[in-house]
Parts: structure tokens; sequence; C-alpha cells
């Protein structure tokens, strides 16, 4: 799903399906040196923090952001996204997938995009605490694509639009804020307008996460029907096979009879 460098590139960190973070050197990958065990489904997303080098953000279908001290395997923080996004949730059982993380050096500013839901959130690392503490979200008009700050601390933000494909937010007194007479953002625009071809094939996609969870019941009857029915199949099968060795076992027999 996911794979991150330690900043001296010597962990190597992957996550998977199976919920778990794998750490590992990465001069010897066959060599787990933890496993980072906490997150209830397929772990989306993982970063190490730059200017916190010990610190490891990761993202799950289980709707959480956790915070790592990932050498030890010890989870300092999660968050529960359902309960910041929950009052926005346009269905009951809305999941908070995070399909993009980026990260602001300046401020520790912490910028996720979850699947198929039209908004940025915005949290701050708080370093010394060792937590995520929630600032703000940015509502989108079209599904976003992708986020990503800039190295001065912008923050870039590409949208499911033709007509306006990137938008760009900058921080003023606490808040972000939309820009948009910034001319590297309309030079940037135009490009993506003038190649938008390269686009059509994502515009309408659905979700690249759904075939991922964890199959769940939440009808018994229909789960004991199925039990029901897989334990007639293998009784059945088990009938066949025994069935098929009385038979054999007979034209053995007839035609080990002696002629008279």
């Amino acid at each position: 799903m996911d794979v991150a460098l330690s900043a001296d590139d010597q962990y190597i960190l992957t996550a998977d399906r199976d919920e778990k973070i794998r750490v590992s050197l990465t001069k010897a990958p066959y060599s787990i040196v933890s496993y980072c065990m906490g997150h209830r489904e397929f772990v989306s997303k993982i970063l190490v923090i730059p200017n916190c080098p010990d610190l490891l953000l990761s993202a799950s279908g289980d709707s959480t952001l956790r915070l790592w001290q990932y050498k030890s395997g010890e989870e300092v923080h999660c968050c529960q996204l359902s309960a910041i996004c929950g009052p926005q949730a346009t269905k009951p059982d809305q999941k908070y997938t995070v399909s993009r993380i980026t990260y602001c050096c300046q401020g520790g500013y912490v910028a996720i995009l979850c699947d198929s839901i039209p908004t940025v959130y915005i949290f701050q690392l708080d370093a010394t605490a060792q937590q995520l503490l929630y600032k703000q979200q940015i509502s989108l008009k079209h599904k976003g694509w992708d986020i990503a700050f800039q190295e001065m601390g912008d923050l870039w933000i590409l949208q499911e639009d033709k007509e306006a494909p990137l938008l760009m937010y900058r921080a003023c007194d606490g808040q972000w804020k939309a820009v948009t007479d910034d001319k590297g953002l309309q030079k940037m625009s135009k490009y993506i307008q003038d190649n938008w071809t390269v686009f059509e094939g994502f515009v309408g996609a659905g979700s690249c996460y759904s075939h991922l969870y964890k199959a769940s019941f939440d009808n018994m009857d229909e789960y004991l029907q199925r039990k029901e029915k897989k334990l007639q199949q293998q009784k059945k099968k088990k009938q066949d096979v025994q069935h098929g060795s009385s038979e054999q076992a007979k034209k053995k027999m007839k035609t080990e009879e002696p002629s008279l």
C-alpha cells in the first residue's frame, strides 16, 4: 500500500492491507526491527516526519490518524477522524480513508485528503507533546485528487475541475485562506487546462479502497445461512469421496473373484 524511508535512510517502512507497519533495516529488509500495530483496517498511507525523524504518521481504512515512535513500535497518539469530520458526514457509515498526506516543516502543519470526500483537513503537530491538533478544514466544490505543501509553506490542491484545476491556500493569522492572484498558480492552472486530456481518464473514477475493507456480516441470519451452505457443501464432497471409494472397492472385489 505504501513505503517510506527514514531521514537517514537506515530504515525502510512498509504498510499493507494486513493492518501492520513493518520497520526493517534498509540494507537487510528481511531483518524486522519493529512492528507498529494498532490499526484495525488496511494501512493506506505512512509518512516519516522530516523534522522529527523518529516519528511516523500513518492513516488507515479504520478512519484514524496515528503517530508512532516507529523504532520501538510504540503508538503515541491516535486521532479519530470520524469524531472530527462526523458532523459533516453525508452518510451515517461514512469512512475516512486517507488517500494523501503532506507535511510542512514550517509550523508543523499536516494536511490530509480522504478518499471520495471533497475536503482537505489540516492539523498541526505538537512535537513536544507528540500529538496532532485539529486546526481547520477546507471544503472543495469538486473531488480532490492531490495535495502538497510548497517549500515556502503554501498548500496546493489539485481537484477534479477543468475550469479551476489548481487551488492555493496560505496561512494567515492562524487560518488557511485562498490565494487567487499568484502568477505561479495562474501559470500552472493554464498548463493543466491545456493538457487536460491527461486527466480525463480519472474524472468520475470511484474509490480505489472499497475492495480492501474487511467483510462484515450485519445480518446474523445471512451469516448462518452462508455457514450452513458451506457445511452442506463439505458434507456432500465427503459423501462423494466415500461413494467413489466404495464403488472402486466393489469393482476390485469383482475382478478378483475366482472363475469356476
